[in-house]
Formats: C-alpha cells, structure tokens, sequence
C-alpha cells in the first residue's frame, strides 16, 4: 500500500473517531458562548420575522442543497458513472465534513482520495478524480473573480467604512492584501495541475523533485515523489477525455460554488428585508465578497476557517447589516454553511467506516 495511503488511512481510522468529533463539541460550544455573549436582545425589535423571513431562509438552505448536489453530479461525471448516486452522496458528505475540521489552507482533499478509494475506485483513480476536482474548484475562482472586479470595481469590492469617491484600492487595505495572496496560490497551482494534467506530467514531476532538493525542505522531497507519480496516472486518466466531459464537469463546479455564494444574499432578505432594500447591484457586490472571502480564507490556519471566517464576514460584509448585527449574521451563515456538514459527517462516518472495514476483515478473514 503507498505511503499516502497508509497516512490517509491512519487519520480517519475508527480509533481516530473520538478524536475527529472533539473539536465538534468544542466548536459548538463555542459558538453557544458568543451568541450568549454577543447578542443585545433589544435589537431585535428592528427585525420583522414573517413567512416572508421563513421563506428566504428555506431558499438558503436550498442553495445549500443545490450546492452539494453540484458537487454530487460531478462526482458521478469525474467516475464515469463507476460510482452511483448513494456513493457519490457518502463521499461527499464526507468529503465536506474533512474539510470542516481541518485547516483551510490544507482542506479535506488529502483524506478525500481515501474516500473515493474505499468506495470503490483504484487509488490512481482516486487521485485523478480529487485533483480533477480540485482543479475545476481554483479554475471557478480563477474566472470568476476578475469577471467580478470588472462588474463592480475593485474599489467597491474592496473599501470598507469609507466615503464614497474615496475609494482607494492598495496592499495597505488588509482585505486586498490577503485576496492578492489567496488569488495568487489559487492562479499559480491552476497552472502548475493545467500544465501537469495536460501538456507534460513527468517534466512537472521533474521540476518538483529539483526544487525540493533545496536543505530546507529536502525533508518532503519523497512526498514530492509521491505527488509527482499520482500526477502522471491522473494526466493518463484525464489528458483524453472530450472538451464536452469537462465542459460538463465545470458547469457542475459553477452551479456548486456559485449557489454556496448566494446563502448570505437570501440570509440577509430575511432578516432585514424592512431595514434596508437591496438592489441588484447590492446583491452582486454581496456575492463578489463573498468569493473573495474565500480566497482569504486560503491563508486561514484554523479548522474549516473557524474563528477567520467570522471575523472577515463581519468585517467585510458589515456594510450591508445593520449595526450591532454583523456578528450574530456571521454566526447564523456558518450554523447554515458550515456546521450542518459536523453534525452530518459525525452521523455517517463511524457507520461508513465499519461498513468499509467490516468488509476488509471479512476478506482477510476468507483468504
């Protein structure tokens, strides 16, 4: 078995599950103690809740659905159809759930080849398919955030608390010095996984192996090969596929990613619908911060970008919520967008492993 396997393998080992569902109670509690702690109740007062306000929560949690179901279908497109819809479904429940308790700046993906591996598909394939998907995810971030700046401007995408026509857009504005880096990692791998998935793998794999001969990080010189490898089997898998199967896969990766980013438009209807009328405009500019949070949130160290993501969500999207408020909207956005997947992965991961490794043990046990 490689050695990435046996890593993967050792983090979401049964053993480990204690472990995983430890930072789930303590992350829930947390957020217990802010809204107890942040929450003036005579501000409400300012808020209508009616079926009006229902309505739209349902709508975001809707776009949440629709979200994972983006992410389902590509899946299922990436597989070939090898993986049906209930497999598609575990492994990215799952998937999200990884991703949730580990640092944004490493994601889930690394335990995710163990999921589709397990679930059926050769650890090549495996590989192949996460970084496939990987791929398609920086491609929507790589498109999409120019197209945005030149719909509102950088100014407006990134001057916060200031008047208007002093807009000035600088690496002094924190927001735009940490999208500069986010975009930057996510521009740089795009065309590093581009040029190793379809023009020449093993001179990628080359180039890895020679920067990381340098003393001070020779130590992952073998993880490089490792990456270098995998790299080549996914460029086998993938180089000949039809400009039609990954026309279908991004079209998947748009719908996921750009359905995650309308949940605080439809939040915020809810909730302040009587407090302020938001224009076309308004919800462009929402939807475009939103993005950029997520590359921020690239360089987060925290599991799932908790703590990171509440700050920059209050601090970058206050403009559009009334004062005293940002905090609390920045709680409910993560109850529907980021804690639903604890709960959900802390149901279906203890079943999933002992269906998987039941049927190894009876395997051994047969031979």
């Amino acid at each position: 078995m490689p050695q990435k396997r046996k890593e993967n393998e050792e983090v979401i080992t049964k053993k480990h599950v204690r472990k995983i569902i430890y930072p789930i109670i303590i992350g829930l509690a947390v957020v217990v103690y802010l809204l107890q702690r942040e929450v003036d109740v005579d501000l409400f007062s300012i808020i209508s809740f009616t079926w009006y306000s229902l309505f739209w929560i349902a709508v975001a949690f809707l776009m949440m659905i629709i979200r994972d179901l983006g992410y389902i279908i590509r899946l299922r497109i990436l597989s070939e159809g090898d993986f049906s819809w209930r497999q598609c479904f575990n492994v990215i429940m799952l998937w999200e759930f990884s991703s949730a308790i580990t640092p944004s700046a490493i994601g889930g993906t690394g335990v995710a080849v163990f999921f589709v591996n397990r679930e059926g598909l050769s650890f090549g394939r495996s590989t192949a398919v996460v970084m496939a998907t990987s791929f398609l995810d920086e491609l929507y971030f790589i498109i999409m955030f120019p197209l945005l700046i030149l719909l509102v401007s950088g100014s407006t995408l990134f001057a916060i608390g200031v008047e208007p026509g002093q807009e000035v857009v600088s690496f002094t504005n924190e927001f735009f010095y940490f999208a500069t880096i986010g975009y930057t990692v996510k521009f740089l791998f795009v065309l590093l996984v581009a040029y190793g998935l379809f023009v020449n793998p093993r001179g990628l794999k080359w180039m890895l192996l020679w920067i990381f001969r340098l003393p001070f990080i020779r130590k992952w010189r073998y993880k490089m090969h490792e990456t270098g490898t995998d790299l080549i089997n996914t460029s086998r898998v993938f180089k000949t596929r039809s400009a039609g199967f990954w026309l279908k896969a991004f079209a998947a990766t748009f719908f996921s990613w750009t359905a995650r980013y309308w949940v605080v438009n439809f939040l915020l209807l809810a909730f302040f619908f009587n407090v302020r009328v938001f224009d076309f405009m308004d919800h462009i500019l929402i939807f475009a911060r939103q993005l950029v949070m997520w590359i921020m949130m690239l360089v987060s160290p925290t599991p799932g970008g908790s703590g990171f993501a509440e700050f920059v969500f209050t601090r970058y999207l206050g403009d559009f919520i009334p004062v005293g408020f940002p905090v609390v909207m920045a709680l409910i956005w993560r109850l529907v967008s980021y804690y639903p997947y604890l709960f959900i992965g802390a149901v279906m991961l203890p079943r999933w492993l002992a269906g998987r490794f039941s049927g190894s043990r009876k395997k051994e046990s047969g031979r």
